[in-house]
């Protein structure tokens, strides 16, 4: 069985205080390790093994309106807990913009985790309709990053 080292669990505890987060959960490697700030400040860690390895689900449709047909409306969530980057570096163009056309594979920003970059990719394609995450903000697991419309018509 594999543990996380003592090194990640600090990058864990300094994105915690660097983003004023008060909760972070993490799966590595068949472990996971959630990260608790008490009142007091002090960080409680709780890691058990993870026994079925479920993946999370960052794309899923978006919730209706009431009154509104939105099932051809889908949303774009944060996989994880980090910072969001609309462009890959802090000169360069927007990956995305409102009303860009997205084909599955296609990359839309950036979520910044202990040091590393990760792309998220489009899973699905479709219209850009709303970038709901600002650049350079925090984003926590499943806030939705952008709002896709899976039916547009060109």
């Amino acid at each position: 069985m594999n543990i996380m080292n003592i090194k990640k669990i600090k990058e864990l505890v300094d994105l915690m205080n660097d983003n004023d987060l008060t909760e972070v959960e993490v799966e590595q490697e068949g472990m996971k390790i959630k990260l608790i700030k008490k009142i007091h400040r002090a960080v409680e860690q709780i890691i058990t093994p993870v026994v079925e390895r479920k993946e999370p689900a960052p794309f899923q449709e978006a919730a209706a309106k009431p009154g509104e047909q939105q099932k051809n409306i889908r949303e774009v969530k944060a996989p994880m807990v980090g910072t969001f980057y609309r462009a890959p570096a802090p000169d360069a163009d927007p990956y995305v913009e409102v009303g860009d056309i997205v084909k599955e594979g296609d990359v839309l920003c950036v979520v910044e985790a202990m040091k590393l970059m990760n792309e998220v990719k489009a899973e699905f394609g479709g219209k850009i309709l709303e970038i709901s995450a600002g650049n350079a903000e925090p984003v926590e697991f499943g806030q939705a990053l952008f709002l896709v419309d899976t039916d547009w018509r060109g």
